[in-house]
């Protein structure tokens, strides 16, 4: 069964969507409070430890009714029906879609082209279990004898982002492994991250799908080569391993084959930190702790796949993404973590969203009528209270934010934990209710300030609609629930949009074309650029 093939804007309910829409024109989020004291309440969901409240938000209740008729619409049913029975729904790619298979605690088959990937999938598994215990316990040694101290994982985009963002967010739990990431081609990047490494008690890991990748492959041949240097030949067998499909060109490389962790073609590389490619995750914190990440990720699988989408928090923060982006004309959307742990998830986002979803050509591979994915973006609170909040506040661009918060902090300081909650809830609040002209005359005449010009510049409009996941603790298990969230509400959204959100092609055109650049650098050719290139590429060259 492929994905199903329907058109939204031409459904019932998007029309539907489209009156109710103006019929919200004036939709005020404080009288909505005023008039329904339980619309908190109604507006709300949750899952174990995760607590959604979506009440401020620009809907009612025929909002949201009409967005769950959109849903039956674009039989999102059969869609995740056909994604966890690994149906082939990346079809441009003839692939499965099923990183959840990669967190699943059951021995359920699931079956590829007629082959049941359960076994293989725990093989793997064992297998990165058995190499992460010898490494972390000093028993699998560099070539002089010595225990690993540090690790490097070389790869870029999938390969990179979400093990980078884990193993930052989960730092609390980190072991006595130092891990470092090199995923730009800028030198720059590479030798700064190795310069003050000892080559002796450093592992490598390389994570390159076909191991052909530029960037990848340059900077692993770059360290090899700085590795080399004090290193004999025989060492890199003892220091590189890889995550790869290609064995020929890994061992040509080097790498043992018992060094080998394989990648399937079912995993696509932005939702890949599931697979071997989390090897550096697991060496970061531990086989257990990364099991961890999996069980809960594999938890949010299960509330996605059973839950009533009334109930369903990937389903609910979806649709209100496409009420937004759709209907209210939004291009770009906040998510702010209160959590410094949190500081690369954002970043995270960007490649798992916009890769996702930023198409513009339907899976009838006819150009949409509709805009498709939001610009994604956001840093910590309270940093960003200081930096970008103003717009949120007053600027003419309506921006939904998704805010997330944990009830206990990890090292258990009451003092600063209640300081930065009180934040995240005081922005939030500030946002819907913002300040009217008439709160601002009663402050300035309390200060008895005379002058009263200032009044336009301190109102507040409010009415700015977010989103408040709180969640007990950041954890291995909530980390994988969260992410796997926002990995589920993607999918939604591209369900709704009718467009296939697990291929990548327009990642290749500039690729194609620095190819090109780079060998017409070697031949002082400019030529068959055009004008502006060709200029900027003559001024780098002379």
């Amino acid at each position: 069964m492929s994905l199903p093939n329907i058109n939204p804007s031409l459904t019932p309910h998007w029309k539907a969507l489209q009156i109710h829409f103006d019929e919200l024109i004036d939709f005020d989020l404080k009288s909505e409070f005023s008039k329904n004291p339980s619309r908190a309440e109604a507006f709300s969901a949750s899952f174990e430890d995760i607590f959604l409240d979506y009440s401020k938000n620009l809907i009612n209740e025929k909002t949201m009714s009409l967005l769950m008729g959109l849903l039956k619409d674009v039989k999102l049913k059969e869609a995740i029906e056909a994604q966890f029975n690994g149906d082939i729904i990346n079809q441009t790619e003839s692939r499965a879609v099923l990183h959840t298979a990669l967190r699943s605690n059951n021995a359920i088959p699931v079956y590829v082209d007629g082959e049941n990937i359960t076994p293989g999938v725990a093989e793997v598994k064992r297998k990165i279990k058995s190499f992460c215990d010898q490494v972390i316990l000093g028993q699998q040694k560099g070539y002089s004898g010595k225990s690993f101290s540090d690790v490097v994982n070389i790869g870029i985009g999938g390969s990179d982002l979400g093990p980078a963002m884990v193993v930052d967010a989960l730092g609390f739990y980190r072991n006595h492994l130092k891990v470092h990431f090199i995923s730009n081609i800028d030198g720059d990047h590479v030798f700064e991250t190795i310069k003050n490494l000892n080559p002796e008690t450093t592992l490598f890991v390389i994570v390159s799908k076909t191991f052909t990748t530029q960037e990848t492959l340059t900077n692993a041949t770059t360290i090899r080569k700085w590795f080399l240097e004090t290193a004999p030949d025989y060492a890199v067998s003892n220091h590189f391993v890889a995550v790869s499909t290609n064995i020929e060109k890994v061992t040509d490389f080097g790498i043992e084959p018992e060094n080998i962790f394989p990648m399937n073609d079912w995993v696509g590389g932005r939702f890949s930190m599931w697979s071997a490619v989390g090897l550096s995750i697991a060496l970061a914190i531990g086989y257990e702790k990364f099991e961890s990440l999996l069980e809960g990720a594999g938890h949010m699988d299960q509330h996605f796949k059973d839950t009533p989408f009334e109930q369903n928090i990937p389903v609910i923060m979806a649709c209100l993404s496409v009420w937004y982006i759709n209907f209210h004309d939004v291009q770009t959307e906040g998510v702010i973590p209160y959590s410094q742990y949190l500081n690369q998830f954002s970043t995270y986002l960007q490649q798992a969203i916009m890769e996702s979803n930023g198409k513009y050509v339907d899976r009838n591979g006819h150009k949409v009528n509709y805009r498709t994915s939001s610009v994604v973006w956001g840093e910590p609170g309270t940093n960003s209270q200081h930096a970008f909040f103003q717009l949120l506040h007053q600027g003419t661009t309506l921006i939904p934010c998704d805010f997330i918060g944990f009830k206990k902090s990890l090292f258990e300081n009451k003092e600063h934990q209640d300081k930065l909650m009180a934040n995240f809830f005081a922005q939030t609040e500030a946002l819907m209710v913002g300040k009217s002209e008439e709160e601002v005359l009663s402050e300035i005449n309390q200060k008895g300030m005379v002058d009263k010009s200032i009044v336009p510049f301190k109102i507040f409009e409010g009415n700015r609609p977010t989103n408040t996941l709180l969640i007990d603790q950041l954890t291995p298990k909530s980390l994988g629930r969260l992410i796997a969230l926002y990995e589920h509400k993607i999918f939604v959204q591209g369900v709704v949009w009718n467009i296939f959100s697990f291929d990548q092609y327009g990642v290749e055109l500039g690729k194609q074309l620095a190819s090109s650049v780079l060998s017409d650098f070697d031949n002082l050719n400019v030529s068959s650029h055009d004008a502006s290139t060709a200029q900027l590429m003559r001024r780098y060259l002379n």
